[in-house]
């Protein structure tokens, strides 16, 4: 067994206990590559996303959390990989478009960074060329209960997975003058809209 199958084994079971919900599942693709939009909370959202998916997915993740001595191991054992953020890391470009022309899941943050307020923010253009390189899929995310998840998440925590969404559903209309830009919008206007389970 794999530490990857392992950790998700160990923290569906703590999340269950803790009244976690999923919607939505069975809308994730069963094959072919996948970008996940999802907003992002808490450090733990990567963990409670994964846990409510049958495939396994690889997320992109801040370059300091590798540093941190035993965590940075455990996140490139499970199929992490860094980025750094703030500037056109072109090393984590090639790694997420090899991730998506395997056929695989690529977990993203499109915020770039934690919500402060637990609002959704703004989606960066990023996630837009890595979609159009690799012809992906992008599914919307929503997880929420995650903040100080083991004081105030016991019985509001969940995930809840939208529709897919193709390149020929994002196609900017003419006029557009930031296509990309229009187009991340697009996709975090569908991750706002999706319902919390109940």
């Amino acid at each position: 067994m794999s530490l990857y199958d392992f950790a998700k084994g160990f923290f569906r079971l703590l999340f269950k206990l803790m009244g976690w919900k999923v919607k939505g599942a069975e809308n994730l693709p069963t094959e072919g590559p996948v970008i996940l939009a999802i907003n992002h909370v808490s450090l733990w959202d990567p963990v409670v996303a994964a846990c409510s998916l049958s495939r396994q997915v690889s997320f992109m993740a801040k370059e300091e959390l590798f540093r941190i001595p035993v965590l940075g191991r455990i996140f490139s054992k499970v199929g992490a990989f860094p980025v750094k953020r703030g500037q056109g890391d072109m090393s984590a470009i090639r790694k997420s478009l090899e991730i998506l022309k395997e056929g695989r899941v690529l977990g993203l943050f499109p915020e770039g960074t934690r919500s402060q307020t637990g609002e959704i923010q703004k989606g960066l253009p990023g996630m837009v060329v890595l979609m159009e390189k690799s012809k992906a899929t992008v599914v919307p995310v929503k997880v929420y209960g995650t903040r100080n998840l083991f004081t105030k998440g016991w019985g509001n925590i969940g995930v809840v997975v939208g529709k897919p969404l193709t390149a020929q559903m994002l196609k900017a209309p003419e006029g557009v003058t930031n296509r990309r830009e229009w187009i991340a919008d697009r996709i975090m206007q569908a991750l706002l809209e999706l319902p919390e389970a109940k």
